[in-house]
This record gives structure tokens, sequence and C-alpha cells, in this order.
């Protein structure tokens, strides 16, 4: 093995960071992500093997009043999607969580949108008071939450490692998801997937 690929194995101080793998998320949802289904069995190999390891497990949810001012109706740029208690809000059921996962709800007020899983949350303050220093972060949308939970991440003062095998972009605009990527590498964070981990 060599030095990088330790690098990325998981270990004392690290949290997987499980992004948004909602059902409208998914295709047939209300606000579908191209692929968005391919990172699941992914995103399931890095859980297990979080779990194996004794380490922390977090997913991050949309959950929208109906009335949230992201939704068309209200002038917003998007469908509606991931309404609290929908069942386009749930996890995709295919999505292995361990049954006590931690889950924190992001975008709960009608008038505050929130792409960052930092924002409005105490999801900062719990990884900090159990030690928490380094993330891995996978999920939907590269382009919207992960970009922005990624660069909150980094602002906090978190080693942020993203999956790059369980991501994908909405790309509402070509590229968007490369651009993201970057951005994100220009701020400090790293890149594995699978094969780094083997």
């Amino acid at each position: 093995m060599n030095t990088e690929t330790a690098a990325f194995l998981p270990s004392p101080g690290d949290a997987l960071i499980v992004v948004h793998v909602q059902n409208d998320f998914l295709p047939g949802g209300s606000l579908a992500v191209p692929g968005g289904d391919e990172v699941i069995p992914v995103l399931n190999q890095y859980i297990a093997r979080f779990v194996r390891a004794g380490l922390p497990v977090i997913a991050t949810r949309d959950w929208h009043p109906p009335d949230h001012c992201s939704f068309h109706a209200q002038g917003g740029p998007w469908p509606p999607h991931c309404v609290a208690g929908s069942p386009g809000a749930e996890f995709a059921p295919d999505l292995a969580l361990p049954e006590d996962v931690p889950i924190f709800s992001q975008a709960v007020w009608p008038e505050k949108e929130a792409y960052s899983s930092f924002e409005g949350t105490d999801l900062a303050y719990i990884l900090q008071d159990i030690g928490v220093r380094r993330l891995f972060i996978g999920g939907l949308a590269t382009d919207y939450c992960v970009l922005h939970t990624v660069l909150d991440a980094r602002r906090l003062g978190f080693e942020v490692v993203v999956l790059e095998d369980a991501v994908r972009a909405v790309d509402l605009e070509p590229d968007d998801g490369r651009r993201a990527l970057a951005r994100m590498q220009e701020e400090g964070a790293r890149f594995a997937s699978c094969k780094d981990f083997e």
C-alpha cells in the first residue's frame, strides 16, 4: 500500500457525510440529478467501511416546507422537491444507512435557502464535539449541496476528502459539476474513490 492510499483509509477523527440521497433527486423524482442513483451502491461501500471501523456516518437532507422560497411558485429556481414528510423527501430505499444514523435537515424555513449541510444546523458543533477532524463527503448534487457543504467544511477548518465516484451533478449549465470540483480543489479539498481504499 502506498502512502497516498494509506492517507485515505478511514481512521479515528474521520466521519462520513452522505449528502441528500433522497428520492426527489433520483431518476423519476421532481428534481432528478442525472445518474443520481449511481451513487447509491458506491456510497453503500463507504458506509459499510465506516461502520466496520466504528466511525461516524452522518446523513443530511433537504426538508422543505411546502411554500419554500426556492420553489417556482415563490419565485425560486426549482420545482417543489423534498417537502418535509413527503415520499420524495425520504432517503433512497436502497441506501444502507445505519439504523441510528444522525440526520441533519436543512432549508427548513420557508424564507431561507440553504445549500450547505452546515447552514442552519448544529452539524459543525456535533462534529467538533466528537473530535472529528476530517470529513469524507459524497452524495447529491456535486454543484450545489455537495459543493457548499465542502466549502463550509473547509472554512470551518475540517480536512475534506470528496468521494469523487459517489457524487453526481445537476449541470444546469454545461460543466457546472466540473467547475464545482475545481472550486473544491482550490479550497483545499482532496479527492478519492473506492480504488484508493483497496
